[in-house]
């Protein structure tokens, strides 16, 4: 155990309280609590006297940070640890990553957005990348359960908060870098300059696979170990096949040519297949080995989730940022027989600029849109439509704000092979209305529609 804990409520018998200084909550609030659940000390930023031994520093944060990397990342590094960056793919080439090493016989954990996982066991995370405390004690637990490798996705904010610190990796990647995060980063380049921290983190003997069709991917060629993968890259994609629920593909490597047949669907997931193909075998896996066990592999939960219904197919993914939408709607454009139907919406208290690109894209691809609500948090709902509809070049769509009757109606337009795009919540359980988070699941609404 991380002798460590910012929770009050999390605190365990002699545990040290890290009294932290949010946006919202201050942790010198909950020192009392902190105390009767058996905090042994107190850390704290203010002139305090308790009845057990307290120490006031500068910036407890910025302590914190500190004490984790100089107790506990030495024992960490006996992790072996696979970094995945990029604004897309991040979930999807982590996930396949993780289930290949598990099929190899490899104990191997997962940590992104949709979990913590390992063995039998699942755990919710708060954030792509936790907080640096959340993450050290998913790590430990990690090492605790006899883990050897951990396929981690890190976002860009965790690179720039320093969530990552004091942590190595035998091996990373970077997928893309699209729009996304610019009401933090602001301008694209700065969004850049964040994912590139990245390379700070990777053993000296390490190595970074780059997807060499994304101009960004020079950026990481600071680090002199890399290789690529892509339309002419070290792994070259050389031919394929998409169906809606397989792919055939054919890629080069060291001048041999391979073939192989996934479970997944759409130009992308060559990507992210790519991306998990070459960590491994840059890693020292087999190739053929790695082939051999695709068929046994699926893409995660939210990620063109695919089921037949009626006389077409539904689609549940977690496309959210303006390139994941255009390259979603645009890899079932080649598939489709029938129309294309996209159900649509952008969270609220999140970055605007994307809403109304977004509008523009979907009705731009698709045969039909219905906007609805994503996750509108505190934000008013008209308004986040206006931004979505607002200066939309096309009137092939409706808006229907109740998230479960837009997918219903969604499902009853499918005529004979439609596909319906149900995107943006992909693996959420949840909806965010107002402060609420209220169950609900896009997957949950199709599979009740088809019994």
């Amino acid at each position: 155990m991380i002798k460590y804990e910012t929770n009050s409520k999390l605190i365990q018998k002699g545990q040290i309280f890290v009294a932290l200084k949010g946006h919202t909550v201050d942790g010198h609030d909950y020192i009392d609590e902190a105390i009767k659940n058996g905090a042994s000390k107190v850390i704290g930023e203010k002139d305090l006297k308790l009845d057990i031994p307290y120490e006031k520093v500068a910036n407890t944060e910025e302590y914190l940070k500190k004490v984790l990397v100089s107790e506990y990342s030495e024992q960490l590094s006996k992790l072996k640890l696979i970094g995945v960056t990029g604004t897309n793919g991040k979930t999807t080439s982590c996930y396949l990553t993780y289930q290949m090493l598990n099929k190899l016989g490899k104990k191997c954990a997962y940590i992104g957005t949709i979990g913590f996982y390992y063995d039998h066991h699942y755990e919710e995370v708060n954030n792509t990348t936790p907080d640096i405390l959340s993450l050290y004690k998913l790590l430990y637990q990690a090492l605790e359960n006899n883990m050897e490798y951990v396929v981690m996705e890190v976002s860009s904010h965790s690179l720039s908060f320093e969530r990552i610190l004091g942590l190595h990796f035998i091996c990373a990647a970077f997928t893309n870098l699209t729009e996304d995060h610019l009401d933090y980063h602001k301008t694209m380049e700065d969004y850049l300059k964040a994912k590139v921290k990245i390379i700070d983190y990777i053993n000296k003997d390490g190595i970074i696979l780059l997807n060499s069709d994304d101009k960004a991917y020079k950026a990481f060629t600071k680090f002199q170990n890399y290789k690529t993968y892509g339309m002419n890259g070290d792994y070259k994609i050389n031919n394929y096949e998409i169906y809606p629920d397989h792919t055939n593909l054919e890629f080069i490597y060291d001048n041999n040519k391979y073939h192989v047949t996934t479970n997944l669907t759409s130009k992308f997931n060559i990507y992210n297949y790519l991306t998990c193909i070459s960590m491994l075998n840059s890693i020292g896996f087999n190739i053929t080995d790695l082939i051999k066990i695709t068929k046994d592999i699926y893409p995660p939960k939210g990620r063109c989730e695919t089921y037949k219904v009626r006389c077409g197919y539904a689609v549940v993914d977690y496309a959210h940022t303006p390139d994941a939408v255009e390259k979603v709607i645009s890899a079932y454009n080649e598939l489709k027989k029938g129309r294309i139907i996209t159900i649509l919406g952008c969270g609220g208290d999140r970055d605007p600029i994307k809403r109304p690109i977004m509008g523009n894209i979907a009705t731009k691809l698709s045969d039909y849109v219905i906007f609805t609500n994503d996750n509108p948090r505190c934000e008013d709902e008209k308004k986040i439509m206006n931004d979505i509809i607002k200066d939309n070049k096309n009137n092939n769509y409706e808006v229907i704000y109740d998230r479960k009757q837009a997918i219903i109606k969604g499902i009853e337009m499918l005529n004979n092979e439609d596909i319906l795009l149900i995107l943006g919540k992909g693996h959420e359980d949840y909806q965010i209305i107002g402060h609420e988070k209220i169950h609900f699941d896009d997957a949950e609404i199709v599979k009740s529609f088809i019994k």
